[in-house]
């Protein structure tokens, strides 16, 4: 019985590892978190993953728009360092999640999913 026990448990602990990886990304992190990684650090890329029409309609400064659409074939160009930090939104939350996990799969290892611009209470812009 005991050796039942002991495989059960490493066959468990290795699907675990197997399921792992060494990236932690993408991270889900809230507006508030979102605001102050931006205002501590200007080198973080906003990437705002709704359609251009709901971008023009209003979108947080400094945000570039990457449609989730066109992600998987224009991230190689819009976003060159697969090492730089990402903070991705859209408007609830579904699509950034969406584009998070793309992201990650492409190789992207400071994906952080800030969900939608729905729970942002700060400034936004249309310009």
């Amino acid at each position: 019985m005991r050796l039942i026990t002991l495989f059960a448990v490493l066959a468990f602990g290795f699907s675990l590892s197997a399921c792992s990886t060494s990236s932690d990304s993408p991270v889900l992190i809230s507006a508030r978190e979102g605001k102050a990684m931006l205002d501590a650090d200007d080198e973080i890329i906003l990437v705002d993953v709704r359609t251009l029409e709901e971008y023009q309609e209003a979108h947080i400064p400094g945000a570039i728009l990457l449609p989730l659409s066109d992600l998987a074939v224009d991230a190689a160009s819009a976003l060159p360092d697969k090492d730089a930090k990402i903070i991705l939104y859209c408007r609830s939350g579904n699509r950034s999640a969406q584009a998070a996990t793309i992201l990650d799969g492409l190789g992207y290892t400071k994906v952080y999913d800030m969900g939608g611009i729905i729970d942002w209470p700060y400034a936004t812009t249309t310009e």
